[in-house]
């Protein structure tokens, strides 16, 4: 807790070095953001506690991302309303609130839909059908594209073949709706962006592509005792892709970045990852798209709340303020 204290009074001090953003002056903001060769935007487990305790509504997601964060772009998650994908009134309700925010509805991530890369073929076909109806959401948001994971367990090639056809399907059945399908580096065999790479060219479409995380490359976990997040969370990484390696990797296929956060140092760094040197990899690389933040402090907080973790508006102020630095000294 005192290490919580003491960042917040260094950052807020020290808000022209690195700082929280809401003690950064509005000019500065302005002045670093025009220099950015990316668009910012913020994804929806940014605020994932809060959602799950019911404090915050999903259909408020987008004013209060602009009110408090003064961030356009929306990374939606499926898990937070899981049950509207086919609700034409709540969808219609969301793209109103989006549009008086003045944000952009960028995709939607989807999880719990099925393994894509299931070598069981009637298992994995189910796990497309299931997506279809998140791919014609996005249509009725006005997202371009849905995030999927592409996953299975065997060997390594088998699941490649297997994730190469799901994918392909996903890509026709989100042609008629002009949406794209992105993958994340994000669960079992995706965290090795040599493998996930590898995807990406056999399926060789202008319409797919990937959405990098900084920080989802453990390629070796502990098993969950269950199903859910409170089992996930117990669980442990044995051994991890190196990140730098991996952002390089995914990022001629890339078509969204998650900027990923945890905890700081007092200095409002990342603690695990070199926003710097990932800044410049994602620039070199000529990308020029959407980066989102994407705070997951505030989920570990509910779990370990001695750790040091900030809140989620804290914490997605500081990634706020660290990716316009990061972007600052790439510039």
């Amino acid at each position: 807790m005192n290490n919580r204290r003491s960042f917040i009074k260094k950052m807020t001090i020290g808000a022209a070095g690195a700082g929280l953003a809401s003690a950064m002056p509005k000019w500065l903001y302005a002045e670093t953001e025009k220099k950015m060769f990316f668009k910012l935007a913020i994804s929806q487990f940014s605020l994932a506690s809060d959602f799950w305790a019911k404090k915050l509504d999903p259909l408020d997601f987008p004013s209060k991302v602009k009110k408090e964060f003064d961030i356009e772009g929306l990374d939606y998650c499926s898990m937070f309303f899981a049950d509207k994908a086919k609700d034409s009134t709540f969808l219609n309700e969301l793209k109103k609130r989006s549009a008086d925010a003045g944000t952009y509805n960028l995709r939607i991530m989807i999880d719990g839909e099925g393994v894509l890369g299931d070598l069981t073929e009637a298992t994995r076909l189910k796990a497309v059908e299931n997506h279809y109806k998140w791919i014609d959401a996005a249509a009725t948001l006005g997202c371009p594209m849905i995030r999927v994971n592409v996953e299975g367990d065997g060997n390594p090639d088998d699941v490649a073949k297997a994730a190469v056809d799901s994918l392909g399907r996903l890509i026709e059945y989100g042609k008629k709706g002009n949406i794209d399908v992105i993958v994340e580096n994000h669960v079992g065999i995706s965290c090795n962006a040599a493998w996930l790479a590898g995807v990406m060219k056999q399926v060789n479409s202008k319409h797919c592509g990937t959405l990098a995380d900084f920080g989802n490359f453990c390629i070796n976990r502990t098993k969950p005792e269950a199903a859910t997040i409170d089992a996930y969370m117990k669980t442990k990484c044995l051994e991890e892709y190196d990140r730098y390696k991996g952002i390089a990797e995914l990022m001629p296929y890339a078509k969204g970045i998650h900027a990923k956060t945890h905890l700081f140092d007092d200095a409002g760094n990342d603690k695990e990852t070199d926003f710097t040197k990932m800044f410049k990899i994602i620039k070199d690389s000529g990308f020029k798209g959407w980066a989102s933040i994407e705070y997951e402090g505030g989920l570990l907080k509910m779990y370990k709340p001695t750790d040091g973790y900030l809140g989620n508006d804290d914490g997605v102020k500081a990634t706020k303020a660290l990716v316009l630095k990061a972007a600052a000294a790439v510039a």
